[in-house]
């Protein structure tokens, strides 16, 4: 008898192992489609989990942001070849992705050679127009000859996705804002928007593209982008957009949206800490919210190391002659001014000389070493005033309380600040700034 339960015993220990080892996958699967872990199962085992990382509904996606303002050589194409590497299911984009001119024939070549990267991706690319994409009429023609809609919408594994055109020429007031002139959803896209809203209403996620960060524009109140919220009141929702070349993210209303920095676009390239880099939003959606990551480019390689070649012409950012590496500290009272933004803005010496600027953040310790915007480090010799604002913050939350601004009102704006400084010409000039 003992014996007997014994064997039982042995028999149903080997049948669990049998069971636990032989995955879990869809009848009729084969040794290469059946899913889940193959192995054998002890009392101890030197693995934390046999549930994968994985779900029926879960997915990813990428986001390329903007190729435009003078984009550099050699970015955008290596980074097709990067999404090549990380294989997510289908790549998004928010606009800007030729420089655009107001030549047909123009932006017909530019397409074409933009389209020869994007051949090479080995998933879906979605196309969004932003203003160097399809902002006047001739732009939008060739868009329209080659892609139809500037708008539209799909559903991914019952997640909605809505593309949005800021350079929309349909006008609310013609008496105030006609064609192009205006960055805005119009009314009759704000329509459309409802409408698809309606028709996909229990999507789990809803996903906004969009090229204009109209969140952060000073027309709030009149681009649209208010009435867009409303109609997204009740809804679970995420919003990527572009065209600042500036890394930022605003949490509003408890949503978080997206202003994403440069693909290859025109950037001084300062570094994460500015939010100038090249790189590609990562979204991976998990059961009931999307996980999202900031990948910059630097950091993909191939598997080898091996180097990614590349072909893309573009221009760099030009260096004009004469520049002064300008650096120094900053000095609030007795303790080093930190968190700050640095502004230079120069003194012209006749009417004829034009003005000009360059900023820079300051680190801990005060430190600082300046760059013209999306230019080269340096200025040209002169005189200029020095003002000081709060450095912008890489994270913007409607919720949040505005930080307390140290700096004492005079020097606050290049128009009041008793602050002003002599570059003098050379190689390298190291500025001692105080702020009284």
């Amino acid at each position: 008898m003992r014996g007997s339960l014994l064997f039982a015993g042995v028999a149903v220990c080997l049948g669990l192992t049998v069971w636990l080892s032989r995955g879990i996958g869809e009848p009729g699967a084969n040794d290469d489609t059946r899913e889940g872990f193959i192995t054998e199962v002890q009392d101890k085992n030197p693995w934390t989990s046999l549930k994968a990382n994985i779900a029926p509904d879960q997915f990813q996606f990428a986001i390329i942001s903007d190729r435009t303002g003078g984009h550099r050589p050699g970015v955008f194409s290596r980074a097709v070849q990067q999404l090549n590497l990380l294989q997510p299911e289908f790549v998004m984009s928010v606009g800007d992705l030729i420089e655009g001119s107001a030549s047909a024939e123009t932006n017909q070549k530019e397409w074409t050679e933009f389209n020869g990267y994007i051949k090479q991706l080995q998933m879906p690319f979605f196309y969004i127009p932003g203003n160097h994409d399809a902002n006047n009429k001739v732009k939008a023609e060739v868009w329209k000859e080659a892609y139809g809609r500037r708008n539209f919408s799909f559903v991914y594994k019952n997640c909605l996705f809505l593309n949005l055109n800021t350079s929309d020429e349909d006008t609310d007031d013609p008496k105030t804002d006609t064609g192009y002139k205006k960055t805005r959803i119009g009314a009759k896209q704000r329509e459309w928007l409802k409408g698809e809203l309606a028709k996909n209403s229990q999507a789990r996620w809803t996903f906004l593209f969009l090229h204009h960060p109209l969140w952060n524009f000073k027309d709030l109140d009149t681009n649209g982008w208010l009435e867009v919220e409303k109609t997204l009141t009740e809804r679970k929702y995420t919003v990527f957009a572009g065209h600042v070349h500036t890394f930022r993210k605003s949490i509003r209303q408890g949503r978080n949206l997206y202003q994403l920095a440069t693909t290859g676009g025109g950037s001084s390239m300062r570094g994460e800490e500015y939010g100038e880099m090249d790189q590609i939003a990562w979204v991976t959606m998990k059961g009931k919210e999307p996980v999202i990551s900031q990948i910059g480019l630097h950091g993909i390689y191939r598997d080898d190391l091996a180097p990614i070649e590349t072909a893309e012409g573009g221009s760099a950012n030009p260096v004009p002659k004469g520049l002064v590496q300008v650096t120094g500290t900053v000095t609030l009272g007795d303790n080093p001014g930190q968190s700050l933004l640095v502004v230079f803005t120069s003194i012209p010496a006749n009417a004829k000389e034009k003005k000009v600027s360059g900023n820079s953040r300051t680190a801990k310790d005060g430190s600082f070493s300046v760059f013209s915007p999306r230019g080269a480090q340096g200025l040209p010799a002169g005189k200029y005033q020095v003002h000081f604002v709060p450095a912008p913050q890489l994270v913007i939350d409607d919720k949040a309380a505005p930080a307390e601004n140290l700096v004492p009102e005079r020097y606050r704006s290049a128009a009041t600040t008793p602050l002003v400084v002599e570059i003098p010409k050379g190689d390298r000039a190291v500025l001692d700034l105080r702020i009284n």
